[in-house]
This record gives structure tokens, C-alpha cells and sequence, in this order.
């Protein structure tokens, strides 16, 4: 979970692609399809800072890895 994100995405399979939701609650999501395949959903225009963290947050929680707790007031939903 070290590396940096576009080597921890190729790694893990997962697409990353910008998401039209702009609610400034919604940090991203991650998705995997019935085949397989995995997309990380993330806003556009967050700092480099808060779309990485947050990414790394949504990847542990979504892949079941070992990391530390996601911290509040963040909540990760699962659907």
C-alpha cells in the first residue's frame, strides 16, 4: 500500500476513472463486477493529497487488506 498509486492500481488490477459526482462528501468508490474487473471512481479537482489518501482508503476497505481503520468523521459504505 506503500507504493505510489498508479504502480498500487496496476498491482491490483483496478481502473481508476474520474466520476461526475461533485457533492464534496463523496471521495470515491470502488467497484468490482461480476467478472472481475475493478474500477476506482474518484472526483476530479481534490487536491493530489486528499484523492490519494482517500484512494488508498477506499482500496484497503474494498480489497479487505490489512490497514488502519478508515478515520471518522469518513464512513465507508458497502452496496
Amino acid at each position: 500500500m506503500t507504493a505510489p498509486l498508479p504502480q498500487l492500481l496496476a498491482e491490483l488490477d483496478v481502473e481508476l476513472v474520474d466520476s461526475s459526482i461533485t457533492d464534496a462528501t463523496f471521495f470515491g468508490a470502488f467497484v468490482e463486477a461480476p467478472d472481475g474487473s475493478r474500477v476506482l471512481s474518484m472526483p476530479t479537482g481534490r487536491s493530489t493529497w486528499e484523492r490519494d489518501t482517500a484512494a488508498r482508503m477506499l482500496l484497503a476497505e474494498g480489497l479487505g487488506l490489512d490497514a488502519p481503520p478508515v478515520p471518522a468523521p469518513l464512513e465507508v459504505s458497502r452496496l
